[in-house]
């Protein structure tokens, strides 16, 4: 066969598949217009989910932003008087803090902002002595999965346990951490709280052999320098 006939074949498969295309959009073209519209409406409903949540996410970082504001303001020096943004304790301000937080938390929760309220407000219902309400907030932070924001809410939950006499509870918490080191809770820090958590309930044997364990581990850093320090102390 040769180059011209090969080419004429070709050409003519080409004009085939073509026109069998045009055959079958034009006997389905009902069908065709449907799935055009099918995939038009999807395209333009996920374009608008996307402008939605970015909205909402903008929203939800301004609001949680104006709370941390609240959370970060000045006290008023004794015998001061009053000014606007200015808080005569801290209680009064973790309670205006709070509010914001909890309705940053009820508003955007499914958003990361919103498990970020949950820690903080969880964080002020601590500092205001609300212990039952602080549990609840945390727990709904601490299975976040950013692991920054994770941690730090175990090492609060930890806390707290401590504080209800749940000693066993903070131990898992930061055992917990330990397995799974963040950027904002190193193992050696958990190792730290973990082993004056034993030091304080009278477990100094374990204490001792994890402060050791971090000494051995960090012997330039400043978990090193502390462990040391504790093994140098007073003994008990």
């Amino acid at each position: 066969m040769d180059t011209q006939t090969r080419h004429a074949l070709k050409g003519d498969k080409f004009a085939q598949a073509t026109q069998s295309g045009v055959t079958w959009i034009s006997g389905h073209r009902s069908g065709v217009m449907r799935i055009v519209v099918v995939v038009a409406v999807v395209v333009l409903g996920l374009a608008g989910a996307g402008i939605f949540v970015n909205m909402r996410a903008s929203a939800a970082s301004a609001a949680l932003g104006s709370a941390l504001d609240v959370y970060s303001a000045p006290l008023l020096p004794p015998g001061a008087p009053p000014e606007n943004g200015v808080y005569a304790s801290s209680a009064d301000r973790s309670k205006a803090a709070n509010q914001k937080f909890v309705a940053v938390a009820d508003q955007y929760g499914w958003l990361s902002e919103g498990t970020k309220a949950h820690y903080f407000a969880g964080v002020t219902y601590a500092d205001l002595g609300q212990s039952g309400p602080a549990e609840m907030e945390l727990k709904k932070a601490s299975d976040s999965w950013d692991r920054n924001l994770s941690n730090l809410t175990k090492v609060a939950l930890a806390g707290l346990y401590h504080q209800s006499g749940r000693d066993a509870l903070a131990i898992d918490e930061y055992n917990a951490i330990i397995a799974k080191p963040s950027v904002t809770v190193s193992a050696s820090v958990a190792q730290l709280n973990l082993a004056d958590l034993y030091d304080a309930t009278g477990k100094r044997d374990m204490a001792r052999a994890l402060w050791a364990k971090i000494k051995d581990a960090d012997k330039q850093g400043a978990a090193g320098e502390i462990a040391t320090q504790k093994l140098n102390g007073p003994q008990q």
